[in-house]
Parts: structure tokens; sequence; C-alpha cells
């Protein structure tokens, strides 16, 4: 996460920095910094689940196209679980909020969406496992098990992002 930060602080202009140095506004800088870390952060995220949503496209066009059409609707559920994950991830209130958003999120609040966000990172590996998993199960008994767990996965994606976006709506009732 620092990573993404630090690519952020850096690519700040002179007069940015100069600015820097007036007292109180090197905080709003570090604010916008943030907020532009974490777009890039889930533009990151979103981005890699989009690749893994085109992975399970050309599962679904291999299924019809060697006669398992019974199983390209349990697919399809998948892919509609990561599809919502994406538009949420894509859309979603920056990790920490300017001066005059309506929900604020503390720097307690920011590390733990860091911390989701980083686990977010991580089921991409075990998407993109589970995604291994049905191709090598295509035209054998080990077919459905193998979509119902990448389904499960990709509920989980979902759910964890639910959960960063309780943290952010806890911290704007507070």
């Amino acid at each position: 996460m620092s990573d993404i930060l630090g690519r952020v602080s850096d690519e700040q202009d002179i007069f940015k920095k100069l600015l820097g140095k007036i007292p109180g506004f090197s905080g709003y800088i570090d604010r916008n910094n943030r907020r532009a870390a974490d777009k890039l952060l889930r533009e990151t995220i979103a981005n890699r689940f989009d690749a893994l949503g085109q992975r399970i496209s050309a599962l679904q066009r291999d299924l019809i196209s060697q006669g398992g059409l019974s199983w390209v609707d349990d697919l399809e559920a998948s892919a509609l679980k990561l599809r919502q994950f994406m538009d949420r991830v894509r859309t979603a209130s920056y990790g920490y909020a300017g001066f005059f958003d309506a929900v604020k999120v503390k720097s307690e609040e920011l590390a733990l969406i860091y911390q989701y966000d980083l686990a977010l990172m991580t089921a991409g590996d075990e998407v993109e496992r589970a995604i291994d998993n049905v191709e090598a199960s295509l035209g054998t008994d080990g077919l459905g098990a193998a979509i119902r767990n990448l389904t499960q996965k990709s509920q989980e994606c979902v759910s964890a992002f639910d959960k960063r976006s309780e943290v952010i709506l806890s911290s704007s009732q507070q």
C-alpha cells in the first residue's frame, strides 16, 4: 500500500512541495495523496478482476463449443458476482475523504480499509486458482464442484468489499 502512496507523492510537482511547507496545508496534500493512492489501488484491483472475468467468459465459450451448455448458467453466476464486485470497487468511496465530502474517514479506519484492499488483492489469487481448477475440470465429473468453488470465491470477494464499505459508513455515523 505504501508503494502506491509513495508513487503518488513522488509525482507531485514542485509547487505542491512548496505549498506542503505551509502549516496545515501538508495535511490536506497528504489526504489528497491518500485519495489518489486509494483510487489507483482500486483501479488495479478492478482491472485484475476484469481480466479474471474475461477468463470466465472464455470458459463459457469453451463450454458452449464442447456441448457443456448445461454448465454455462452455473458459470454465469460466478461471472455476475465478479462483475458486481468490480462495479463496487470502481464506484466505491475513496479511502480518505476530503474536507467537504459527506463521509469522513479517520486514519484508523483508513488503515483498516487498506487491510481489506490487501485482502482483495489476495482474493484475486484465490479466484485465479478457482478458474484454473474449472479449466482443468472441463469434461470431467468434477466440473460442477469446480464451478461451485469459483462461485463461492466470487461471493467472498463481494462480501469482503461490503465489509470495507461498512468501515466507511460507520465512520460517517460517528
